[in-house]
């Protein structure tokens, strides 16, 4: 008995191939799934992760519970999370060629 259990459990550890391309948002969802799926080596939650598409593809639960889901199992990846806000320096054309002229002086009369 313990074999057949063996044989169902690893059937259904298996990667779901249930793409629709034709839907965008579940096209996206789902690559996001084998992306996982991939990276993760746990047999539960690789089922785990089997469940949450399926119910997806079924309409039993929506996509930002699916997402939420997911992302219990992309945090153990190489992903970092940032949740601080974005900093960028900007800088005029004007600025940007004083200091290029600046350091292109210091460099010239270094020598």
């Amino acid at each position: 008995m313990t074999e057949e259990t063996d044989k169902k459990e690893a059937i259904s550890s298996e990667k779901l191939m249930i793409d629709n391309p034709s839907d965008f948002q579940f096209h996206a969802a789902y690559l996001a799934y084998a992306e996982t799926y991939d990276k993760t080596t746990e047999l539960e939650a690789r089922k785990e992760l089997n469940q949450s598409i399926e119910a997806l593809k079924l309409n039993q639960i929506d996509y930002s519970t699916f997402y939420r889901n997911l992302d219990q199992y992309r945090a153990g990846t190489s992903q970092s999370q940032s949740y601080g806000r974005f900093y960028m320096k900007t800088q005029r054309k004007r600025e940007w060629r004083r200091a290029t002229q600046k350091n292109e002086r210091i460099r010239r009369h270094k020598k």
